[in-house]
């Protein structure tokens, strides 16, 4: 996802973003719209920088161990140059479809004598007279189906993220017993399994230590919970999803790129579904964090999609130098930096334009490390 400008007088928990004028406080709906200080965007920024660089970092780091894990929960997806030519196009319908079910409202239109006598398809309504619209899907009800999908997504993310950090400080004196949790199909030599998933003591711990953070993102959608579990999923897709070759990477960043250009500039798609969107696909840190504290909620925001599909790019090089046993990260520190400078660029345009930017765009430095 593109990077969307930053939010103005939007609630702590929200994830909703907006756009904030350039100087001084203006009254909107008779209150005054605070304008955050150099020094607090310019924390914002960095404070993204670098919850972007963490995940990539630790995520390439993990994924050369997750081949060799015989887990089937630790075992990666491949993805193949037919799955990354299609990928934009997917991407493409799901994010036109979630604007539709924001936006698309029905617009009745009355005779004299009051009854329907038409219907129409309304999209923009400020042209419809509000009394006679009917949303087919309401923004609260799509928002709270997602907040539950995503509770027990992030809660299985968090969890798997934890996981090597509680085998190293969870106590010996405790006991570790193992279980599993098995699925089958059929009976005899028919039976096939479905879910066969071994875990111990320390994975309970870890899930408990999830749930209490995603009842806190459930209830309150903070904007630390919302980072948690941001940084939970973005770690997770770089350790675990895994490309095939360097050619499947540019195919997949190229027509991303395409992607993100044309529903950023050609539409206003991309940033009204942020808007709209209340789940924890972006990264976000207030600009007025030194003035209002944790209460802060004028938000700079980042999509985890501008972490993720580089930092499997960036992972890939890393496997590949790991595996010419040289005992050099060439690759892997080559395309991090790069990543580093299209990040900290596109951030630089974004923040000079106040506009949303594609910060993909960045990737074809990291593409540029095939030649080296």
């Amino acid at each position: 996802m593109a990077d969307v400008e930053q939010g103005s007088a939007v609630p702590s928990g929200s994830a909703g973003v907006g756009s904030a004028p350039s100087g001084g406080a203006e009254p909107v709906n008779g209150t005054a719209q605070f304008v955050s200080t150099a020094e607090g965007t310019a924390l914002a920024y960095g404070s993204l920088v670098l919850m972007a660089l963490l995940p990539i970092f630790f995520g390439a780091l993990r994924s050369v161990g997750c081949c060799k894990s015989k887990n089937s929960s630790d075992m990666p997806e491949t993805i193949t140059s037919r799955d990354a030519a299609r990928f934009p196009i997917i991407a493409s319908c799901t994010l036109f479809g979630l604007y539709l079910f924001f936006k698309v409202k029905l617009a009745f239109a009355r005779n004299s004598s009051g009854h329907v006598s038409g219907m129409t398809i309304s999209i923009n309504n400020g042209t419809v007279n509000p009394s006679s619209m009917f949303q087919i899907f309401s923004e609260e009800y799509i928002n709270l189906l997602l907040s539950v999908y995503f509770f027990v997504l992030g809660i299985l993310a968090l969890s798997h993220t934890m996981s090597p950090f509680m085998n190293r400080i969870f106590p010996t004196s405790l006991p570790n017993k193992q279980y599993q949790l098995l699925f089958t199909q059929g009976s005899g030599e028919n039976k096939e399994e479905i879910v066969n998933y071994e875990f111990d003591t320390k994975d309970l711990v870890c899930l408990g230590i999830s749930s209490v953070v995603g009842v806190w993102y459930l209830l309150k959608k903070h904007w630390i919970a919302n980072n948690v579990f941001g940084l939970a999923f973005a770690l997770n897709g770089v350790e675990l999803l895994h490309l095939n070759n360097v050619s499947t990477g540019c195919i997949l960043l190229g027509g991303l790129f395409v992607y993100d250009v044309f529903w950023v500039f050609g539409t206003n798609v991309m940033v009204t579904v942020a808007k709209s969107f209340e789940a924890p696909i972006k990264l976000v840190f207030p600009r007025d964090l030194l003035e209002r504290g944790l209460e802060a909620s004028n938000f700079a925001m980042l999509g985890l999609g501008d972490i993720v599909i580089p930092g499997i790019f960036i992972a890939l090089l890393l496997r590949f130098d790991v595996s010419l046993k040289k005992n050099t990260q060439t690759y892997f520190c080559t395309s991090f930096l790069a990543y580093i400078f299209g990040l900290g660029l596109t951030m630089f345009v974004m923040h000079t334009f106040k506009h949303a930017q594609v910060r993909r765009f960045s990737v074809f430095f990291v593409c540029g490390t095939r030649s080296i």
